[in-house]
Protein backbone atom coordinates (compact mmCIF):
# COMPACT_ATOMS: atom_id res chain seq x y z
CA UNK A 1 0.00 0.00 0.00
CA UNK A 2 1.14 3.67 -0.91
CA UNK A 3 1.61 6.06 1.99
CA UNK A 4 0.04 9.47 1.70
CA UNK A 5 2.20 11.96 4.03
CA UNK A 6 0.98 15.76 4.52
CA UNK A 7 4.59 17.72 4.84
CA UNK A 8 4.41 19.89 8.33
CA UNK A 9 7.91 21.35 7.94
CA UNK A 10 7.03 24.75 9.00
CA UNK A 11 9.28 26.11 5.89
CA UNK A 12 6.45 24.74 3.07
CA UNK A 13 3.60 25.65 5.73
CA UNK A 14 4.98 29.41 5.24
CA UNK A 15 5.63 29.25 1.55
CA UNK A 16 2.34 27.58 0.66
CA UNK A 17 0.67 30.68 3.04
CA UNK A 18 2.49 33.27 0.97
CA UNK A 19 1.61 31.68 -2.84
CA UNK A 20 -2.46 31.50 -1.70
CA UNK A 21 -2.09 35.44 -1.48
CA UNK A 22 -3.93 37.24 -4.34
CA UNK A 23 -1.22 39.94 -4.35
CA UNK A 24 1.85 37.50 -4.82
CA UNK A 25 2.84 37.89 -8.55
CA UNK A 26 3.46 35.47 -10.61
CA UNK A 27 7.93 36.09 -10.43
CA UNK A 28 7.20 34.96 -6.88
CA UNK A 29 4.87 32.50 -7.43
CA UNK A 30 6.98 30.76 -9.52
CA UNK A 31 9.59 30.90 -6.98
CA UNK A 32 7.72 29.75 -4.58
CA UNK A 33 6.58 26.78 -6.13
CA UNK A 34 10.02 25.58 -7.11
CA UNK A 35 11.38 25.95 -3.55
CA UNK A 36 8.43 23.91 -2.11
CA UNK A 37 9.01 21.37 -4.49
CA UNK A 38 12.61 21.36 -3.07
CA UNK A 39 12.03 21.07 -0.11
CA UNK A 40 9.24 18.49 -0.55
CA UNK A 41 11.47 16.11 -2.70
CA UNK A 42 13.85 16.10 -0.11
CA UNK A 43 11.01 14.69 2.33
CA UNK A 44 9.40 12.40 0.09
CA UNK A 45 12.82 11.08 -1.01
CA UNK A 46 13.77 9.87 3.06
CA UNK A 47 13.13 6.53 2.30
CA UNK A 48 15.24 5.92 -0.69
CA UNK A 49 17.67 3.11 -0.01
CA UNK A 50 21.34 3.17 0.37
CA UNK A 51 24.12 0.68 -0.26
CA UNK A 52 27.74 0.66 1.41
CA UNK A 53 31.04 1.47 -1.13
CA UNK A 54 34.52 1.61 -0.46
CA UNK A 55 35.89 5.08 -1.63
CA UNK A 56 39.44 6.61 -0.96
CA UNK A 57 39.45 9.88 0.75
CA UNK A 58 42.68 12.34 0.65
CA UNK A 59 43.64 10.52 3.96
CA UNK A 60 42.76 6.73 3.48
CA UNK A 61 40.01 4.50 2.38
CA UNK A 62 36.73 4.72 3.56
CA UNK A 63 33.23 3.24 3.50
CA UNK A 64 30.18 5.60 2.38
CA UNK A 65 26.65 5.43 1.52
CA UNK A 66 25.24 5.77 -2.36
CA UNK A 67 21.99 5.48 -3.54
CA UNK A 68 21.55 2.32 -4.19
CA UNK A 69 19.48 0.56 -7.48
CA UNK A 70 16.25 2.39 -9.35
CA UNK A 71 17.45 5.83 -10.37
CA UNK A 72 15.04 8.78 -10.28
CA UNK A 73 12.97 10.65 -12.64
CA UNK A 74 10.68 13.53 -12.47
CA UNK A 75 7.44 13.87 -14.78
CA UNK A 76 5.51 17.02 -14.61
CA UNK A 77 1.75 16.79 -15.79
CA UNK A 78 1.54 19.58 -17.94
CA UNK A 79 1.74 22.80 -17.39
CA UNK A 80 1.47 23.07 -14.33
CA UNK A 81 3.32 20.59 -12.90
CA UNK A 82 6.36 22.28 -14.69
CA UNK A 83 6.87 25.03 -12.12
CA UNK A 84 8.05 21.86 -9.49
CA UNK A 85 10.42 20.56 -11.79
CA UNK A 86 13.54 22.85 -11.30
CA UNK A 87 12.78 22.39 -7.31
CA UNK A 88 13.25 19.00 -7.31
CA UNK A 89 16.14 18.73 -10.14
CA UNK A 90 17.69 21.34 -6.97
CA UNK A 91 17.92 18.24 -4.95
CA UNK A 92 18.17 15.36 -7.08
CA UNK A 93 20.45 16.56 -10.24
CA UNK A 94 21.11 13.51 -12.14
CA UNK A 95 17.40 12.70 -11.87
CA UNK A 96 15.49 12.07 -15.96
CA UNK A 97 12.90 14.59 -16.48
CA UNK A 98 9.35 13.18 -18.76
CA UNK A 99 6.38 15.25 -19.73
CA UNK A 100 2.57 14.06 -19.58
CA UNK A 101 0.36 16.23 -21.45
CA UNK A 102 -3.64 15.30 -20.69
CA UNK A 103 -6.69 18.08 -21.42
CA UNK A 104 -10.03 17.30 -20.41
CA UNK A 105 -12.68 16.12 -22.89
CA UNK A 106 -15.43 18.93 -22.54
CA UNK A 107 -18.23 16.43 -23.29
CA UNK A 108 -17.10 13.36 -20.91
CA UNK A 109 -14.80 15.80 -18.87
CA UNK A 110 -12.42 12.71 -18.79
CA UNK A 111 -8.54 13.13 -19.04
CA UNK A 112 -7.27 12.68 -22.77
CA UNK A 113 -3.44 12.23 -23.33
CA UNK A 114 -2.12 14.17 -25.71
CA UNK A 115 1.66 14.08 -25.24
CA UNK A 116 4.13 11.62 -23.67
CA UNK A 117 7.55 11.50 -23.43
CA UNK A 118 9.10 9.09 -21.30
CA UNK A 119 13.35 8.64 -20.80
CA UNK A 120 14.21 5.56 -22.19
CA UNK A 121 14.49 3.38 -18.64
CA UNK A 122 11.79 5.11 -16.84
CA UNK A 123 10.24 2.15 -16.24
CA UNK A 124 13.48 0.75 -14.20
CA UNK A 125 12.97 4.44 -12.01
CA UNK A 126 11.67 5.61 -9.01
CA UNK A 127 9.17 8.08 -10.92
CA UNK A 128 7.82 11.49 -9.23
CA UNK A 129 4.85 13.36 -11.08
CA UNK A 130 4.23 16.44 -10.14
CA UNK A 131 1.07 18.43 -10.31
CA UNK A 132 0.40 21.43 -8.05
CA UNK A 133 -2.92 20.94 -7.22
CA UNK A 134 -5.05 17.63 -6.66
CA UNK A 135 -8.20 18.54 -7.14
CA UNK A 136 -11.19 15.58 -8.48
CA UNK A 137 -7.57 13.44 -9.00
CA UNK A 138 -8.86 12.59 -12.33
CA UNK A 139 -5.40 14.26 -14.07
CA UNK A 140 -3.50 12.38 -11.89
CA UNK A 141 -5.42 9.43 -11.96
CA UNK A 142 -4.73 9.44 -15.69
CA UNK A 143 -1.15 10.07 -16.01
CA UNK A 144 -0.30 7.36 -13.36
CA UNK A 145 -2.16 5.09 -15.19
CA UNK A 146 -0.16 6.28 -18.71
CA UNK A 147 3.14 5.38 -16.91
CA UNK A 148 1.62 1.49 -15.49
CA UNK A 149 0.76 1.13 -19.24
CA UNK A 150 4.60 1.82 -19.58
CA UNK A 151 5.86 -0.51 -17.34
CA UNK A 152 6.60 2.18 -14.91
CA UNK A 153 6.19 0.22 -11.50
CA UNK A 154 7.84 2.86 -8.61
CA UNK A 155 5.62 5.57 -8.50
CA UNK A 156 5.06 8.82 -6.29
CA UNK A 157 2.79 11.63 -6.57
CA UNK A 158 3.28 15.12 -5.30
CA UNK A 159 1.36 18.17 -5.31
CA UNK A 160 1.18 21.24 -3.38
CA UNK A 161 -2.20 21.61 -2.74
CA UNK A 162 -4.97 18.62 -2.24
CA UNK A 163 -8.47 18.41 -1.38
CA UNK A 164 -10.08 15.35 0.04
CA UNK A 165 -12.03 14.26 -2.88
CA UNK A 166 -8.98 13.78 -4.91
CA UNK A 167 -6.70 11.81 -2.03
CA UNK A 168 -9.53 9.52 -2.09
CA UNK A 169 -10.27 8.64 -5.45
CA UNK A 170 -6.10 9.08 -6.02
CA UNK A 171 -5.78 6.40 -3.45
CA UNK A 172 -8.57 4.40 -4.73
CA UNK A 173 -7.45 4.07 -8.22
CA UNK A 174 -3.83 3.41 -7.62
CA UNK A 175 -3.43 2.04 -3.81
CA UNK A 176 0.22 1.23 -4.46
CA UNK A 177 1.10 5.19 -4.96
CA UNK A 178 2.77 7.31 -2.52
CA UNK A 179 0.39 10.44 -2.51
CA UNK A 180 3.19 13.85 -0.78
CA UNK A 181 1.06 16.73 -0.59
CA UNK A 182 2.28 20.24 0.92
CA UNK A 183 -1.34 21.06 2.59
CA UNK A 184 -4.93 19.60 2.95
CA UNK A 185 -7.44 22.09 2.09
CA UNK A 186 -10.80 22.08 2.62
CA UNK A 187 -12.93 20.61 -0.04
CA UNK A 188 -14.34 21.20 -3.96
CA UNK A 189 -16.76 23.74 -4.44
CA UNK A 190 -19.44 23.34 -7.18
CA UNK A 191 -16.55 24.21 -10.49
CA UNK A 192 -14.06 21.81 -9.53
CA UNK A 193 -11.77 24.46 -7.49
CA UNK A 194 -10.10 23.61 -4.15
CA UNK A 195 -11.19 25.81 -1.61
CA UNK A 196 -9.52 27.94 -0.08
CA UNK A 197 -6.78 26.57 -2.41
CA UNK A 198 -4.87 29.38 -4.21
CA UNK A 199 -6.87 29.62 -7.71
CA UNK A 200 -5.66 28.64 -10.90
CA UNK A 201 -1.83 27.08 -10.65
CA UNK A 202 -0.81 27.14 -14.52
CA UNK A 203 -2.23 30.82 -14.71
CA UNK A 204 0.02 31.84 -11.60
CA UNK A 205 3.05 30.28 -12.53
CA UNK A 206 3.11 31.46 -16.23
CA UNK A 207 1.39 35.08 -15.91
CA UNK A 208 -1.68 33.84 -17.93
CA UNK A 209 -4.70 34.77 -16.13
Amino acid sequence: MGKIMVMEHPLIQHKIGIIRRTETSSKEFRELVGEIAMFMAYEATRGLKLRDIEIDTPITKTTVKELAGKKLAVVPILRAGLGMVEGMLTMIPAAKVGHIGLYRDPETLKPVEYYCKLPADCEEREVFVTDPMLATGGSAEAAIAMLKEKGVKNIHFMCVIAAPEGVKALSKAHPDVDIYIGALDEHLNDHGYIVPGLGDAGDRIFGTK
